[in-house]
């Protein structure tokens, strides 16, 4: 399953400044220097909305999870309901009707245990890590140090 992401925007609204072209700037260590102080704040402003989208997304996915264990506890309760309707059965007969409602109450039963197992594991930590945020970072300070990937 692909995530996709909203387009990183500035928190204050105003347009993203494009970034000038090397042959534009002083290539000198203070025209250099001055670019880094500029392209910085940027850097940081496009990594938080990043961040923000890609948590947005994982608060997606956690929603979802809920509706699972939610549907899988309804379906559980069900289970419950006609496994007791087979001990009122089983008291009242010798064996075929609280049998059958006995086999129906344990499938569904097992039917909800795979569901809130399957919802249960959209709430682990791993898929709530912001992947696509900590490799751009990763990316920059390795650009930062004058690494290339």
């Amino acid at each position: 399953m692909s995530k996709s992401y909203e387009q990183p925007q500035p928190f204050d609204n105003r347009p993203l400044r494009a970034v000038p072209s090397a042959r534009e700037e002083d290539t000198s260590i203070g025209g250099l220097l001055k670019q880094l102080t500029r392209e910085i704040p940027l850097l940081f402003t496009k990594e938080l909305a990043l961040a923000k989208a890609e948590m947005r997304e994982n608060l997606r996915a956690t929603k979802a999870g809920v509706a699972a264990v939610a549907t899988g506890g309804a379906v559980m309760l069900a289970g419950l309901i006609v496994l007791l309707m087979a001990g009122v059965y089983g008291l009242s007969t010798v064996l075929a009707p609280w049998l059958s409602a006995l086999i129906v109450g344990a499938a569904a039963l097992v039917v909800g245990w795979v569901m809130v197992s399957a919802g249960k594991k959209r709430f682990e930590p791993a898929s709530l890590k912001p992947d696509h945020t900590l490799h751009s970072l990763q990316k920059d300070a390795d650009a930062i140090r004058g690494r290339t990937p």
